[in-house]
């Protein structure tokens, strides 16, 4: 394949990386892999144009994408909508998409990995047409976030500091809305402190990402009302693994969400894949089931094929 690397050189690990050995590092993988790549080291203010250009840029075949969650969503959907397939290099704080793709965590690693992957088709998902590949969230985890923007930090230990405080500020402080829902066909009005919405259904994880993204389907989560003493538990809940077996959430799948939040607030916030964003009184969630290509090590199976392998009985998805 003919391939451009974009490499985020303000993203998580690209800080403190020689960017220059990394570049050609990554030129020798490549074409040992067989293809043909050039790679572009920019600043994290002109990642996405430069992803752009990739895009349009006639007789590519993929998009090599290195950066944070922030980059390589942006990545995806670009990739998405231009038909490119995409690599992830993961050098970001959580790098929640590679893990999900089942990519080594080392960005030196996974070059060679890319370079001999395989392609797949896998889900990307869309709130009011902007793609996403983790989650779109409101609540506690948009309240979250924006407590946690409004600190100053530096570095990867400084932004993990900074989301421990934001933390406890919004488990003194937890938002409660009213939200109406359609989940493909299934509808209700409830009060709630969070909605999580996500690319496939969550795993068992503490860091909340899908165990595969070629299920089809959204994941949508919703917690009660919470008091402090609830956010706690939620939270040591999600820490252990077990965020659907919290008292408070309520879980199902569904392929298409309708929301609409009853109360106008200037203020009511959302967070797509970590990006802070006004949020619509209507939000419109989808799937777009293996419409996304990336490179992997391996070609996920279905997680009910997984399941059905494994004997594990599918789980029960009513709200």
């Amino acid at each position: 394949m003919k391939l451009i690397a974009i490499f985020n050189r303000d993203g998580g690990t690209f800080k403190t990386t020689d960017m220059d050995a990394y570049c050609e590092r990554a030129l020798q993988a490549f074409r040992a892999g067989g293809h043909e790549i050039e790679c572009r080291v920019v600043s994290g203010k002109d990642v996405v144009s430069a992803m752009e250009e990739v895009a349009a840029t006639s007789g590519i075949d993929g998009l090599i994408a290195g950066g944070g969650d922030g980059t390589i969503s942006a990545a995806a959907g670009i990739a998405w909508k231009s038909g490119l397939v995409l690599g992830v290099v993961p050098a970001g704080t959580m790098n929640l998409f590679a893990r999900t793709l089942k990519l080594p965590l080392d960005i030196w690693q996974v070059l060679e990995v890319l370079a001999d992957g395989e392609v797949q088709d896998v889900d990307i998902a869309s709130a009011n047409g902007r793609s996403f590949v983790h989650q779109f969230s409101a609540g506690l985890h948009a309240r979250m976030v924006r407590y946690r923007n409004q600190m100053s930090f530096g570095s990867r230990l400084g932004k993990m500091r900074a989301s421990t405080r934001a933390a406890i500020g919004v488990m003194l402080n937890p938002p409660v809305f009213e939200v109406e829902f359609n989940a493909s066909g299934h509808q209700g009005r409830r009060k709630v402190s969070a909605i999580s919405v996500s690319n496939n259904e969550f795993g068992r994880e503490a860091l909340m990402y899908a165990d595969s993204v070629t299920g089809g389907h959204l994941g949508f989560y919703t917690a009660d009302p919470l008091t402090p003493a609830g956010v706690a538990k939620l939270a040591l809940d999600i820490m252990r693994g077990r965020l659907k077996e919290n008292e408070a959430v309520n879980a199902m799948t569904a392929t298409e969400l309708e929301l609409h939040f009853p109360k106008a607030r200037h203020d009511v916030k959302c967070v797509i894949d970590g990006e802070l964003l006004p949020m619509e009184r209507d939000v419109i969630l989808k799937i777009h089931a293996g419409e996304l290509k990336v490179l992997v090590r391996e070609p996920q199976q279905p997680m009910a094929q997984v399941q059905a392998q494994e004997g594990i009985a599918p789980q029960p998805t009513g709200l």
